[in-house]
């Protein structure tokens, strides 16, 4: 037997998961097709590496919106608290920043690559870089060996396969997993892009009307078929020269794609509310009250700051109100078509960037076929899941980089239990 444990994709999860392979004394090799370990966690994050979050674990399981709730039995064992420990104690201090995000004090995330490759080398796992793997061998419903494009074949008595989704494939995420994972009998779920920026064919996106314009803190939604809100996500925006971006939108993406498989059609709607913490009698008031003080005054400029003035044109226009209409001669129908537009402004979306140019890959190996305080193959005694290779997905914020650390400690873990029993 040439190792207890063989560990295939360098990334967050497949790291976790050679480390805590390593801490149980299994003999370990932890080999990623490309050049350096870790590439994922080095970009994440903008370059700082958004290590977890710090929300109550209820939250956390709120915002991975994809089959979340499967994590339950895994954060009864290692949680997003555990994980801060564990970067305390390999000597990478953290700071708490809104919404409970956590990063490294130093600000790279290079610092908590060296960190994780500095506790491999402590625990004597070895690494193979540049080490593409061709197969896994099974005999007899277990793990048997792992062939390699050179031709060398390995025996071992568990595989980690932590390969990840389909996304960002410049880090190595190219689904080579994929493969496997069937080939050992598991589902592998319709893979569809999820935190990724939304295309639309109206009109005023065509002509770049909008293009580079950010809304802040609005409301965000998709609606179904009868105009009633999917989701609904209040954050920031911008208008793009195919569509609309940036965090409310990335939020919204994954309710795009399963609304227009459901309704099998081309479109979706899409709606802003520009004011979300008032209702829109409260906002008409108010708007009301500033035509009165300003009755001399043209529309635009009575209202002046009262939106970014790009889109209180273009909603001017929407509302068939003049450029130099004067607030005295507005009609109550006029201010209130406005208003309207001001609280739910409609438009048509046709769909997403493609999965490559997503943050996060949608669908994956089934949970059902996975146990969730182990990671461990329902299929194959000796294999294991960890990371986005599994259908599991949640929004940016930590919450992804949250999972494959939890999955990969346990998967790492119980594959080194099995090993030594063996």
């Amino acid at each position: 037997m040439n190792y207890d444990v063989i560990v295939i994709g360098g990334g967050p999860s497949g790291l976790m998961a050679a480390i805590s392979s390593g801490e149980q004394g299994a003999k370990v090799l932890l080999v990623d097709k490309g050049n350096h370990l870790g590439r994922k966690l080095a970009i994440s994050g903008g370059g700082r590496c958004n290590v977890t979050n710090r929300l109550p674990i209820d939250e956390i399981i709120r915002h991975i919106p994809g089959n979340g709730r499967f994590l339950y039995g895994a954060f009864s064992i290692f949680n997003n608290e555990d994980i801060i420990e564990f970067f305390e104690k390999l000597g990478v201090v953290l700071k708490e920043e809104d919404h409970g995000r956590m990063f490294p004090v130093s600000n790279q995330a290079q610092s908590v690559v060296d960190a994780l490759l500095t506790r491999l080398d402590e625990l004597g796992v070895e690494i193979r870089t540049n080490c593409k793997v061709k197969d896994i061998l099974f005999e007899n419903e277990r793990v048997k060996t792992v062939e390699f494009m050179d031709g060398q074949i390995l025996s071992c008595h568990s595989v980690v396969i932590a390969t990840g989704g389909k996304s960002v494939p410049k880090t190595g995420s190219t689904g080579d997993g994929y493969p496997w994972a069937e080939k050992a009998g598991h589902t592998i779920t319709e893979l569809y892009p999820t935190e990724v920026p939304i295309t639309s064919s109206e009109q005023f996106i065509k002509e770049k009307r909008l293009q580079g314009l950010s809304l802040r803190d609005i409301g965000l939604s998709v609606l179904n078929r009868k105009g009633k809100p999917i989701i609904t996500h209040q954050m920031d925006m911008i208008f793009t020269h195919f569509g609309i971006s940036g965090p409310a939108v990335l939020r919204c993406s994954q309710f795009v794609v399963k609304e227009l498989k459901k309704n099998k059609s081309d479109e979706v709607m899409m709606c802003i509310d520009s004011f979300p913490e008032i209702n829109e009698e409260q906002l008409y008031q108010q708007t009301y009250k500033k035509i009165k003080e300003n009755p001399k005054k043209a529309f635009k400029n009575g209202l002046k700051g009262f939106l970014p003035e790009r889109y209180f044109l273009f909603l001017l226009e929407q509302a068939e109100i003049a450029d130099d209409a004067l607030c005295t001669n507005l009609s109550l129908e006029k201010i209130r078509k406005f208003v309207h537009l001001c609280k739910e402004f409609r438009f048509t979306v046709n769909g997403t960037l493609s999965l490559e140019k997503a943050f996060v890959t949608g669908g994956g190996v089934s949970i059902k076929e996975v146990e969730p305080k182990t990671m461990a193959s329902k299929k194959v005694n000796g294999l294991y899941f960890c990371g986005e290779i599994l259908d599991i997905h949640g929004y940016t914020g930590g919450y992804n980089i949250t999972s494959a650390f939890v999955t990969g400690r346990l998967a790492g873990m119980s594959a080194a239990h099995y090993s030594l029993a063996q």
